[in-house]
This record gives C-alpha cells, structure tokens and sequence, in this order.
C-alpha cells in the first residue's frame, strides 16, 4: 500500500498524499491551535482558513472537514457556538463540507480542521522541485506573528489587527489556482517555521539557493515598529537560532529585522517557485490578488539576503 502514498513525512511539505486510481488522489491535513485574536468567530476562520490552506498548497482542492476544537468546561456555550461559526463560514466560503467533528476539555481553547481534498496525482505540487532562475513570489505580507503578539500583550494598534485578521482570513484558493495555470514547480505555506524557515525546505537538492531582495519583502503595517520593539512569539527565536546557518545577510539589518525573517506566520501566503517565462501568465491568472516577487532561486546552496 505504501507505494499510494505520493507524499507523506519525509519532505515536511503541507499534507499527505494518497493515490486513489490512475486520475484521483486523495490530500489529507489537519491543524489547530489556541486563539491568537479576541473575536472568538475571527479566530474559528483563520483556523480554518490555515488548515485548508495546506490542501491548496499541494495543488489539491478541499471538499470535506471535520471540526478538532478543545475548550475548558466553563467556556461560554456563546463562544463556542461563534468559533464553530467562524469555521463553517470559511468552509462555506471555500466550498468544504463540515461533516461532524471532535471535542475535548482542555484548560486552553484549541480549534482547527482535518480536512480532506483531491487532486489528480500528476498535478501533485511539493514544496520540492524549484529550479536555479525560478521566481520566488510570496502571496500575503509578512508580520502576522508580531501583531498577534502585541495584542495578546495589549500593545497592538486596532487598525494593524484588523488588517492582519483580514490577510489571515483570506483563502490561498486563487493563489494556488493561478500558480497552477502558470506552471508552478514547488509550493508551500508560510506558517510557524516563518519565511527563512518555509523557504529552507524548498531548498532541495542542497545546492539549490535562494536570492533575496530586502526591499521588495512585503510587511503589514506595525510589523517593522513592532520587531524593533523586540515583540516577537518565541517561536520567532527557535526558528532564527536553526535557520540562521543557511542565511547569509549582505544588508545591514537590525536584530528586529533580521527575527522578522524568522517570525511564525499564521495563516500565511503561499511561497511559489515560478518559471520565469512564465510569471505573465500567473500575474492575469491572479487578477486582482496581491503578489509580491521577492527574489529568485540559484545554485548557492544558501538564502542570501541583500
């Protein structure tokens, strides 16, 4: 049965992936994670937005979920009721059925989906495969974990939170569609390894490097004045003392930006690696979505940052 499985653990990409026949396969994720904003329906769509996001990032389309929601037993039945909203009308939004769930007690609310998708096995999209001269697009801003950070402490400015719960809760649906029908060779989500992080596991073979312009790097807005305050999740400080071994920084950055390469993202944009003959098609493919072209692949082995 093993020789079915077209992905499974051994790339770190975003969902498994199961041959059903010769033209269907099956992609299968789950995710889930204590609130990281106030507005319980808020946080019930980014959860769900963030797991369906991995079924778009192998190429796939997701049509079944279950509910995975954990809640202390004095939690408002109110609140539960908007979180499971929140979930539905994203589900809703990208045409997934909810078909039951699970629940646990837990001392911390935790909600997300396991969610199941398809995809034709030849259409199968890792986050492997990108080739020297490859575009690297990126499909959302950067700074959501700074934000989410600085409201959990009370410092956050009203206007950047809204802004970032709007990106967390838009659906990578129409980027992957696109990228698709541009030919994309390797695909990934931005989330908790952050953007050095996600872009080192598209690194493969090891000679394979990645060029990348400062300048063009799309943040949100209070992202940078945040991280010269140093508010950062720790896992910002996880990923910068692993990653930071293949980053080679030619720009004199600041300690706040330079944790801003590394800072975890929540529901975050898709990393793609695009043929450069190819990017014409993937700007009308996206209409109106936004994209920002941040560097190129090459064969340094290394992410340079210049």
């Amino acid at each position: 049965m093993t020789e079915k499985l077209l992905c499974g653990f051994e790339t770190s990409d975003d969902a498994a992936v199961y041959r059903l026949t010769e033209t269907t396969a099956l992609v299968f994720t789950a995710d889930f994670f204590p609130p990281i904003v106030d507005d319980p329906f808020d946080f019930g769509a980014i959860a769900a937005a963030n797991a369906l996001s991995d079924i778009y990032a192998m190429g796939g389309e997701p049509f079944l979920a279950i509910n995975l929601l954990s809640y202390p037993a004095d939690l408002g039945e109110d609140i539960v009721a908007e979180i499971l909203r929140g979930g539905m009308e994203m589900a809703r939004e990208a045409s997934v059925i909810i078909a039951g769930g699970h629940t646990t007690q837990d001392r911390e609310p935790k909600y997300g989906l396991a969610v199941i998708g398809s995809v034709h096995p030849d259409r199968v999209i890792l986050n492997r495969g990108a080739r020297p001269g490859d575009r690297i697009l990126l499909t959302k801003p950067l700074g959501i974990g700074v934000i989410t950070t600085a409201l959990k402490g009370g410092t956050a400015d009203s206007s950047n939170v809204a802004e970032a719960t709007r990106r967390m809760k838009q659906l990578n649906r129409e980027a992957a569609r696109a990228a698709l029908n541009s030919g994309v060779r390797a695909m990934t989500d931005v989330t908790g390894y952050g953007l050095a992080g996600h872009l080192h596991e598209m690194l493969e073979p090891d000679s394979l490097g990645a060029d990348l312009s400062w300048q063009s790097l799309p943040f949100l807005p209070g992202a940078r004045d945040l991280a010269e305050k140093m508010v950062f999740p720790g896992g910002a400080y996880t990923n910068q003392a692993y990653y930071s071994t293949w980053l080679e920084i030619e720009k004199d950055l600041s300690d706040g930006d330079k944790l801003l390469l590394c800072s975890p993202e929540t529901s975050g944009g898709l990393l793609l690696a695009i043929p450069p003959e190819s990017l014409e098609t993937f700007r009308s493919g996206a209409g109106t979505l936004e994209f920002w072209e941040i560097g190129a692949f090459t064969d340094t082995g290394r992410i340079r940052i210049r």
